[in-house]
Formats: C-alpha cells, structure tokens, sequence
C-alpha cells in the first residue's frame, strides 16, 4: 500500500499509556529516501525541543481512525535523549537515540533497516547486523563534516524541480510504502507550465539535490514529464498505474530487485 505523507499528517500518536500528540512532520534519509522519525506536535507536554518517534516504535497504522500506535510509554518518550527545535538530526544524536531505546542502528545492516528491508523486523530483532565500529566510524566523518543526512518533508515541499533541459514544477507531497516506509515518488505540481496537472517522480531519478538553493534536478526532459501520466488526489496507485508510469520513462520498476516481490509474482 502506498499513503501521501500529507494524508499521514495530523495522525494521532498513541503510546502504551495514552495519547502523546500529533504527527506533524516527517523526517526521511537523503541516502536511501526513507522516512526514519515521526514528528510529534506533543501540544504544551513537551516544550523547546523535538519529540520524535523512530519508525521501529510503530506498532500499527489505523487509517479510518487516523490514528497510530507505538510501542513506548510516556515515560521513556520523555526521558529520551532531548534536541532542540532548531538542531538538526546528526548521525551522533541517532546513535545516541538508538543506544536509549536499545535499537539496532539502520545504518548497520545490509538492508534499508539494517538486517531488514522493514522497520518492525529490525531495531530490536534478535539477528541485526550491528556493527558498532562502522558506526562510531560514520557518526564521526560526520562529526567533522557536520552534514546532517536527515532532511523534514516539510521543508523539501516546494523545492522546484530542475529537468534536464530546464525547470518543470514543485514538490507538492510524497508517497511512501507502507511496509517499508520509503518514498517511491515525489508529487511534482507542474502548475506553472501545465494549470492543474500533477505527476510522479520517483527518487531514483534524481541526479542531484541543491540544498542550499532548494532544486531538485531529474535526469527526465520537460516533455517527457509533460507527456506522463497525470496524478490527481482521486488516482488510484496500483500496480498497473505504476507499471504504466515506469514504462513512459522506460525506467526499470522498483520491484523488480524486491526478493519478496518476486517471490509473489510466481
């Protein structure tokens, strides 16, 4: 299944013993374009710093009641380590986060979540791949390259797009896997040169990302997104739709080198 983040957005946060707040943000790795935190609006509970809820906290996503539970208590959400709302997420606050909860860190696996391609088979699953020498390794380039890897939807939304032979349009929102949590495409509104017509690009696509200027630029031509198929808030994100989207970019399926997928599909 795939959800809009902006759908996400709003969602109640449910802890073992109550409610905490609500989702308010989303903070994804530019590495492998994952959703890695929640970010929680915890109201007048939790003041001057950033709550966040690690995706191996998830327990269930209820969408009819909007609504989602973690397996944590208020306790341990508010003794976790504290960053100020205007820190950004370093590779050395995540270790320490992760040494807190007692998580495998995902950066020490082969997979996206460490020993697993999904959030709720890794964290604290019993055969992570925990390399804690890699890791103290990275949080220390990272130390001295202070290059924080963890970038907010929020702020990414209105980055202008940048084809290959001139500028297309905005992100607009994001739609995530369910299971694993990453972004298979960026919402890009091309209102500026098309009134109303949205379309979908897929981070694998993209060369490069200008933080500093806020582009994002695809190795796509203007008309070749001009002639995708259109998104509009009412499409349905089915198999055949994305099938039919990646043949119009004669670009190879990102399912195609999921073990499990092709496991289905015999």
């Amino acid at each position: 299944m795939l959800d809009k983040v902006k759908t996400l957005e709003g969602f109640k946060l449910h802890c073992l013993d109550g409610e905490i707040g609500k989702v308010k943000d989303f903070y994804f790795d530019d590495q492998h374009w994952t959703i890695r935190y929640l970010i929680v609006d915890a109201g007048n509970w939790i003041i001057g710093r950033q709550v966040l809820i690690s995706l191996y906290a998830v327990s269930s996503v209820n969408r009819n009641d909007r609504d989602i539970s973690v397996r944590l208590t208020k306790t341990q959400i508010e003794n976790s380590p504290s960053l100020s709302d205007d820190k950004p997420v370093s590779r050395q606050f995540e270790s320490h986060f992760n040494d807190y909860y007692g998580w495998t860190p995902y950066w020490g696996g082969p997979s996206i979540w460490g020993a697993s391609p999904y959030p709720y088979m890794s964290g604290d699953y019993p055969n992570a791949v925990h390399d804690r020498e890699r890791e103290l390794e990275i949080a220390q380039n990272e130390k001295e390259s202070w290059d924080p890897h963890l970038r907010s939807t929020r702020a990414v939304t209105g980055y202008h797009i940048q084809a290959a032979d001139g500028e297309i349009g905005h992100v607009s929102d994001f739609i995530i896997d369910a299971k694993s949590w990453t972004i298979r495409y960026l919402v890009v509104d091309t209102r500026n040169w098309w009134p109303g017509k949205k379309v979908l690009i897929s981070p694998r696509w993209i060369e490069h990302i200008d933080w500093s200027d806020s582009k994002v630029a695809v190795s796509l031509s203007r008309e070749s997104i001009k002639l995708a198929p259109e998104y509009t808030e009412q499409s349905l994100l089915t198999r055949d739709y994305e099938t039919t989207l990646h043949r119009h970019y004669q670009r190879e399926a990102y399912w195609a080198d999921e073990p499990i997928a092709k496991e289905h599909a015999r």
